[in-house]
């Protein structure tokens, strides 16, 4: 930002800076941010303004430029983000001015983005969805099919903002496109807001990862203890992946042992839960298990809520 000094040099020749220093203290003296100041502050006389010029001067050009805001990255205060605040104080009978930087509204809500994206941890899931903000009454009518979906998951954001988090998830079941994804990163976004972390997998890549990660047992272990500990957990089109019995025994076993008394799991599937079940008791490897599929549906089952997502296929419509 230009500086009362660089404009005083600025203006036509001919005038001294002493008289164009008195123009300026006369122009910011009939300002009405000055007179609004000084209304505040009775005891900011014209000598107060003109011991501190430069500050008065600093003072109404950034507010000017925050009631013209060209957006954050284009910023053009001293302080990307920040504009100047003047206070008074009277000390040995005369005025002192303070000025300090205060945060502006659109810098406040890029922290407050940033902090709740900082919570949110995606694996292999396109973070569209986690990027774009939208309202309840947006996700309620994108697809009003869908609709007694939405509402379920709009209450269980509630109740958990309400009383905190319980072991019952979600289990968003439905055919492909209906928008399972996206609003299993609604309630993320929104649980995050409140303070909560959260972890979304998309489970076919997920596993494909894991047999990597076999021979990496150090790596391996922090992210398991990372999908234990984190608040909210989803699983991400969970029944899709190319199972084996080592991932669905110690990997997604080990993890939801560990959950299922103690923190929420979520689910999106194309699978209801009987045929999800169907799903984990064969293994290309050991072929039919039917008890190892139950073991991990007794991990699952009774700690969801069971939300039947309708409406119809949005990808690929713009």
């Amino acid at each position: 930002m230009e500086s009362l000094g660089d404009l005083l040099k600025s203006w036509p020749a001919g005038r001294s800076l002493t008289e164009q220093a008195a123009q300026k203290l006369t122009d910011l003296l009939h300002d009405p941010l000055v007179e609004k100041l000084r209304d505040k502050y009775p005891e900011v006389d014209e000598e107060a303004v003109r011991l501190n010029l430069n500050r008065v001067h600093q003072y109404v050009t950034e507010y000017r430029n925050c009631t013209n805001c060209p957006g954050l990255d284009k910023c053009p205060n001293d302080y990307e983000g920040h504009y100047t605040l003047l206070s008074s104080e009277t000390l040995n009978g005369r005025a002192q001015l303070y000025d300090r930087k205060v945060s502006c509204k659109k810098f406040l809500a890029r922290e407050s983005e940033t902090l709740i994206r900082s919570r949110i941890r995606s694996f292999y899931v396109d973070d569209a969805a986690l990027r774009r903000g939208y309202s309840s009454d947006e996700i309620l009518t994108n697809d009003m099919e869908r609709a007694k979906a939405v509402g379920q998951i709009l209450r269980y954001i509630d109740r958990t903002k309400e009383t905190g988090l319980n072991q019952e998830g979600l289990y968003l079941a439905g055919r492909f496109g209906t928008g399972k994804t996206f609003l299993m990163c609604y309630l993320l976004q929104e649980l995050a807001k409140v303070g909560h972390s959260g972890v979304i997998v998309y489970m076919p890549d997920f596993v494909e990862d894991l047999k990597v990660l076999m021979h990496e047992p150090a790596k391996l272990k922090e992210t398991v203890e990372m999908m234990k500990e984190t608040d909210l957990l989803i699983f991400d089109d969970i029944g899709a992946e190319n199972l084996n019995p080592w991932v669905r025994d110690h990997v997604l076993g080990a993890i939801l042992n560990y959950r299922m008394e103690r923190k929420p799991t979520f689910y999106t599937s194309n699978y209801e839960l009987d045929a999800l079940e169907k799903h984990f008791s064969f293994t290309s490897k050991d072929g039919d298990e039917l008890h190892k599929g139950q073991r991990i549906m007794d991990r699952i089952r009774p700690y969801v809520e069971v939300v039947m997502v309708t409406g119809e296929n949005k990808r690929g419509r713009k």
